[in-house]
């Protein structure tokens, strides 16, 4: 990861993210080309090494936003604490020499953002507890940005949203705690995101929206935090886990208002997103994606599978790995399609769903069950086969994701912005 680049913005007290922003709108400003930073969801292992190869491919920075249920002490369900995260994608980018800049961060970071605290009905105190010790945990593991998230609040009445007060105030609450930490034990300064794309948030209303800054900026200056800033809010731009069409209108608008705080925007749920190239024509700063990746994933799997069909066929596979099986088998054992059930679906009866629907659930599902011991035992199964009639699995199902992950590079207009900021870097020096 470049290091150069780290120690440009330790320098001038600055965390890695706000650093490359920075030099993106000075690179924005000669070439007269806006960029949004574009931001992968980490939900497994083949996603982290498909998003350092495009990254290295493409000559830009990547940003890794890793939830809670990911990335945790408690492992989550990619099996890494943040410490190991960290070193896992070290290891990874080393691997392929890539000495571009990675961003990492925490997305989502919140009490009952977590999926086993709401599952289990923890208190306040508890849930908040827990998030300020993953918060010191993602610092010391050398984390680059912290997305503070507290818009729910699973103790109000059914049907109710949490009073955006509550919301400043308890984000107020994060950033101090998390401030505190760093600057004690001398970290490198970090960067801050707040905000939800979430309507139980309650930032998809203006008005609303305007008083969350306002109140931010004021809790922050009485906290004599005045030199700490969130370069991200999370704005509400028209996609969610349903919806796949980003709107540029709404996005200028919020643009505009955070300008004048000297933030930009950022979106969540980008999946599959059908115009990613006005991402950067609003002006917004950067952009997640996840669950396409799970589902990008799945489809090099299935294509492995199909392939070793053939050879078992032809006598060339001794015995079938019965991947697809295992898999269906392992997400509806975990019940965590149940989170995504729609109105009118059985929450309890899974095949009496729509089979397209069925597929979906399967899909988005599987990254929470990559590391089960059967999957693993019957992926390696699939890779051996391959292997040994001359294919490449890792390349097959790796060039499946980074293919999706392309397309953002070329929408979000981030090919070669690394050598634009050396560039940038070499001026500024001279």
């Amino acid at each position: 990861m470049n290091q150069s680049l780290r120690e440009s913005a330790i320098q001038q007290n600055q965390s890695l993210m706000d650093f490359i922003l920075q030099q993106v709108k000075r690179v924005e400003a000669e070439t007269s080309i806006p960029r949004t930073i574009f931001a992968a969801c980490p939900n497994s292992l083949s996603v982290i090494k498909a998003s350092l190869r495009s990254a290295k491919r493409n000559n830009a920075p990547i940003k890794f936003a890793a939830t809670l249920n990911q990335v945790d002490l408690d492992r989550g369900y990619t099996g890494l604490t943040q410490k190991e995260f960290v070193k896992t994608i070290r290891q990874e980018a080393r691997a392929i020499n890539l000495t571009g800049p990675v961003i990492v961060a925490i997305d989502h970071g919140g009490p009952w953002l977590k999926d086993i605290q709401t599952k289990e009905k923890w208190s306040y105190e508890k849930a908040m507890s827990a998030v300020k010790k993953s918060f010191e945990a993602a610092i010391e593991a050398g984390y680059d940005l912290i997305h503070v998230d507290p818009t729910i609040d699973i103790t109000l009445p059914k049907g109710e949203i949490i009073n955006i007060d509550v919301v400043a105030e308890r984000t107020i609450e994060l950033i101090v705690h998390s401030e505190k930490f760093r600057r004690v034990n001398n970290y490198p300064p970090i960067a801050y995101e707040v905000g939800t794309e979430e309507v139980h948030g309650g930032l998809a209303d203006l008005k609303v929206f305007n008083r969350f800054l306002d109140l931010l900026k004021k809790g922050l200056i009485e906290n004599k935090l005045e030199d700490v800033w969130p370069c991200f809010v999370v704005g509400k731009v028209g996609t969610d886990l349903h919806t796949t069409t980003f709107d540029p209108e709404v996005a200028k608008q919020l643009t505009k208002i955070v300008s004048a705080y000297g933030s930009v925007i950022k979106g969540h749920y980008s999946d599959g997103v059908t115009n990613p190239e006005d991402y950067p024509l609003s002006g917004m700063g950067a952009a997640n994606v996840g669950p396409e990746f799970t589902e990008c994933e799945y489809d090099g799997l299935m294509e492995l599978c199909r392939a070793e069909e053939s050879l078992f066929k032809d006598g060339k596979v001794p015995k079938l790995s019965n991947l697809k099986s295992i898999l269906w088998d392992a997400v509806i054992a975990s019940q965590r399609w149940k989170k995504w059930v729609l109105a009118g679906e059985s929450d309890s009866d899974f095949y009496s769903i729509p089979k397209e629907r069925q597929e979906w659930l399967i899909k988005t599902g599987c990254r929470y069950i990559w590391e089960n011991p059967e999957v693993l035992a019957a992926r390696g199964k699939l890779y051996r086969s391959m292997e040994l009639n001359g294919i490449d699995a890792e390349e097959v199902l790796l060039s499946k994701i980074e293919k999706a992950m392309d397309k953002y590079f070329h929408k979000f207009n981030l090919v070669d912005l690394n050598e634009l900021i050396e560039q940038q870097e070499l001026t500024v020096v001279a």
